[in-house]
């Protein structure tokens, strides 16, 4: 069958420090829409792209990690929703949608199909499965429920809430019966905290001298539960904060991803003291979960207790400065990336 042009995005090399646009480069391939006789692969034809900001250790030349490295000079991969154009798969077939991993380019062949789950539920926006019904919302569900234990009336603190995953913890946590705040990184993204998520009080941590004297503002009995996404500074001054057997999610350490050396953290005696249970995750490990999550918040979107917000960028060539403005809080909300809306 003749082949057709096929726009990629590139790793140019692996990166050291903040990572830049031109780290990344636009190319052009060729590929055919069928899959190779005797494969088990699916074709697809990419429409949303997600940025997340793991993606950055993978610019990395890294061995032994949960996730393997990009490769200098084939396309960037990510969690994505696709249409299928072709399958020698019996799970899928012509004119599926789907979400998973796939490639930063407008048609992929996905060999790795164990963890490319088929869209049941169209009458959402088909760009939530690359966050709030994709590895995000998974991300917030396990992390908050399985992790922390939550119960009614505790207090709950989210760092970098306004992102992916923190507006729906916060969301989560507000349905429950907690007491909940955010932080983020501008007055845009606190006022979305307080006013479209429904969090009870949000700061911005940029305009604190003294994170320590912040927390003990808004959480004048401690923390129970804190949802991590910050790493640093931030955790040491939560540290300082928690409630006796609080429990704290390890979800991600944005605040760390482009430095060389990592920041120490001081406070960890208090682990000790205050019988401090913190748990690193990851979302694969809960992914057999995924029914039951889209039980939970399928309905709640529908009726209007669950929101969201995305961040989209147009085209497959702006997925570069999408990328690279997580690192500096450019989005506001899920960064979504459009490659085609068919």
């Amino acid at each position: 069958m003749a082949e057709v042009s096929n726009k990629q995005v590139v790793l140019k090399d692996y990166v050291s420090g903040f990572p830049k646009e031109s780290d990344m480069i636009a190319k052009t391939s060729t590929i055919s829409l069928k899959v190779p006789e005797g494969s088990k692969a699916v074709l697809v034809k990419n429409l949303y792209l997600s940025c997340d900001p793991y993606m950055r250790s993978r610019m990395k030349n890294i061995q032994g990690s949960y996730v393997e490295s990009f490769t200098p000079g084939s396309p960037i991969t990510g969690y994505g929703v696709a249409k299928v154009l072709d399958s020698g798969h019996p799970n899928f077939k012509k004119g599926d949608l789907v979400w998973g991993m796939t490639g930063w380019e407008e048609y992929s062949l996905i060999t790795a199909t164990d963890q490319l789950f088929k869209i049941q539920h169209t009458d959402v926006p088909l760009s939530y499965y690359t966050g709030l019904l994709g590895m995000a919302g998974m991300t917030a569900y396990a992390g908050f429920y399985e992790v922390c234990s939550p119960k009614k009336g505790e207090t709950v603190y989210i760092s970098a809430a306004s992102g992916a995953v923190g507006q729906l913890v916060g969301q989560f946590a507000k349905l429950l019966g907690c007491y909940v705040v955010g932080s983020a990184g501008s007055k845009e993204k606190v006022d979305l905290l307080k006013n479209k998520f429904g969090f009870d009080e949000a700061f911005n941590y940029k305009e604190e001298q003294d994170l320590d004297a912040a927390l003990k503002r808004y959480f004048p009995n401690g923390i129970d539960i804190y949802f991590e996404n910050v790493g640093g500074k931030m955790l040491d001054a939560v540290l300082l904060n928690m409630r006796l057997h609080g429990r704290i999610a390890v979800c991600g350490m944005i605040s760390q991803y482009n430095l060389e050396e990592p920041e120490g953290v001081r406070n960890l005696f208090c682990l000790i003291m205050k019988r401090i249970r913190m748990e690193g995750f990851l979302v694969f490990d809960y992914y057999h979960l995924y029914p039951k999550f889209l039980e939970l918040v399928l309905p709640q979107i529908k009726e209007g207790k669950i929101v969201y917000v995305e961040d989209t960028a147009e085209g497959l060539e702006s997925a570069p400065a999408a990328l690279v403005g997580l690192f500096s809080g450019r989005n506001v909300g899920k960064q979504v990336v459009v490659v085609s809306r068919e």
